[in-house]
């Protein structure tokens, strides 16, 4: 007799062969088990949206009896269908308003993001790697490691130097000492990008040895070992 956990194991092993088909080449089988990734995965997302975020607001918003409330979530809802007359070419424009609010929403948080949470923390760290006295440690080794990193910082930017003039091709024309400066930090770009690299190659390989114990798992008791 089946059971649910033989079941869910030999849809995980067969999905598991689609995926590994590419190996061989592009196929439709590989295809529809990336589709069905995809599906599951935006299912996924969709239900822990609506359980987790406009449920409850819903739900507020129905049992409240204060006005504001109402007019509050009234906002959102208008602007929110509205968005539904993309679909269509006669009455796209009356979606102008919600797009430009929900763009220029999503543009202040990802600026807010790069600036609060990558910028400033990036500062930080770098002032923080050269202050002997925060840590007990060896100081001559803790300053060399953090003129290291401060040196990356700074060559790294001065990498993405604009304002300099343009050849005719169009790149960047600078001086020779600035043009040896740009290249360091083209190095260190391509040091942690070498790194970022190994990290998802690494990630790869461990859940492609994780599936491999699982299909060896599934597959061991039907060969007797």
């Amino acid at each position: 007799m089946f059971t649910l956990d033989f079941i869910s194991g030999l849809i995980g092993f067969i999905l598991t062969l689609l995926i590994f088909s590419y190996l061989i080449n592009d196929n439709p089988l590989f295809r529809m088990a990336v589709y069905l990734f995809i599906g599951a995965a935006s299912g996924y997302a969709a239900a822990v949206v609506w359980q987790y975020l406009l449920a409850p607001q819903v739900s507020v918003v129905i049992y409240s009896e204060d006005l504001g409330e109402w007019l509050l979530a009234a906002i959102p809802l208008i602007l929110g269908v509205s968005l539904l007359s993309k679909l269509s070419p006669k009455i796209s424009s009356l979606g102008s308003v919600a797009m430009a609010l929900f763009v220029g929403v999503g543009a202040a948080t990802a600026l807010g993001g790069a600036v609060l949470g990558t910028l400033v923390p990036q500062v930080g760290a770098a002032i923080g790697a050269i202050d002997v006295q925060a840590d007990s440690g060896d100081a001559f080794a803790k300053l060399i490691e953090g003129g290291v990193m401060l040196a990356g910082t700074a060559l790294t930017l001065a990498y993405f130097q604009f304002s300099a003039e343009r050849a005719p091709d169009g790149t960047p024309k600078r001086n020779i000492v600035f043009e040896g400066i740009a290249g360091i930090g083209r190095l260190f770009i391509a040091i942690t990008f070498g790194v970022l690299f190994a990290g998802v190659y690494m990630a790869a390989l461990t859940a492609m040895i994780e599936r491999l114990n699982a299909m060896v798992d599934f597959i061991r008791p039907w060969i007797g070992f």
